[in-house]
């Protein structure tokens, strides 16, 4: 599974680099912050919101501590989706 550090993101983000990334949290916890320009899209909800991935070269998963975005990451590569990346640590590790 390929990761990327938050630390790493963040100075992409600062560089003005347009990432995708995919929060897979739940609504409640998504109202505590989400990373800027990030697509919320519940867990759950992956199977019928593929759409709404986008086909990038590389694709930034992001949960509260890594577990989920790992198992998010798992079932779109199943699906075909390559360039896919989990953001270790999570939000727990999203340092604002």
């Amino acid at each position: 599974m390929d990761t990327i550090l938050p630390s790493e993101i963040k100075e992409r983000l600062h560089r003005g680099e347009q990432l995708a990334i995919i929060d897979v949290r739940e609504d409640e916890e998504v109202a505590a912050g989400i990373i800027p320009g990030a697509i919320h899209i519940p867990l759950a909800q992956l199977p019928e919101r593929l759409t709404e991935i986008p086909q990038a070269d590389e694709v930034i998963l992001v949960c509260r501590s890594g577990a989920r975005s790992g198992r998010a990451l798992g079932f779109l590569e199943a699906q075909g989706y390559q360039g896919l990346k989990n953001m270790t640590g999570g939000m727990l590790e999203w340092e604002d």
